[in-house]
């Protein structure tokens, strides 16, 4: 016989819980020894009692004001998350035009380097002692007195010119 039929029919006996049938259908116990270490020693019976509650009749009442506290916290997360995104997209936005802006700066410094090299080389390619040691192992000779006519006519009008047969220069080489 276990502790909780004992309790039961003890109970039952006293008649506090009706017939008997209705003790021990309502009465659970568990029996659980007392002791430390590896000796266990007889110990009491817990008795658990079971209870049902009806909670269908309750009826939750609704806090306004909490409701309200709520949805205030709520806004302000909501407003302070937003601030701190706005915030975010910003930083991070001026850091990529810094990166965009010195990639660039860097782009021109290399242009600047390509274009003064092209200028000297293109100084060098004009040094007029350069164009007559070329045309002399071409075979080529100064031109002489009247073999040259200037093809600028700063004399004429300064509107639109076009080509005429007569503003053409004629070299004239002699073999």
């Amino acid at each position: 016989m276990s502790a909780a039929q004992w309790l039961a029919g003890n109970l039952a006996a006293q008649n506090w819980f009706g017939p008997r049938e209705e003790a021990s259908a309502r009465v659970q116990g568990v029996y659980s020894p007392v002791g430390t270490g590896r000796r266990i020693s007889a110990g009491t019976p817990e008795v658990y009692f079971a209870k049902n509650i009806d909670n269908s009749r309750l009826v939750k009442v609704t806090d306004h004001q909490r409701t309200r506290e709520m949805a205030m916290f709520s806004a302000s997360v909501a407003s302070l998350f937003l601030l701190v995104m706005i915030y975010a997209f910003q930083h991070f936005s001026s850091i990529e035009y810094g990166y965009k802006t010195e990639a660039q700066m860097k782009q021109r410094d290399e242009l600047i380097e390509a274009n003064r090299s092209l200028r000297l080389e293109e100084a060098a390619l004009r040094d007029p002692q350069r164009i007559d040691v070329l045309a002399r192992r071409m075979g080529l000779d100064s031109p002489q007195a009247g073999q040259l006519q200037n093809l600028d006519s700063n004399s004429e009008s300064t509107g639109p010119v076009m080509a005429r047969i007569s503003d053409v220069a004629v070299v004239a080489m002699a073999r």
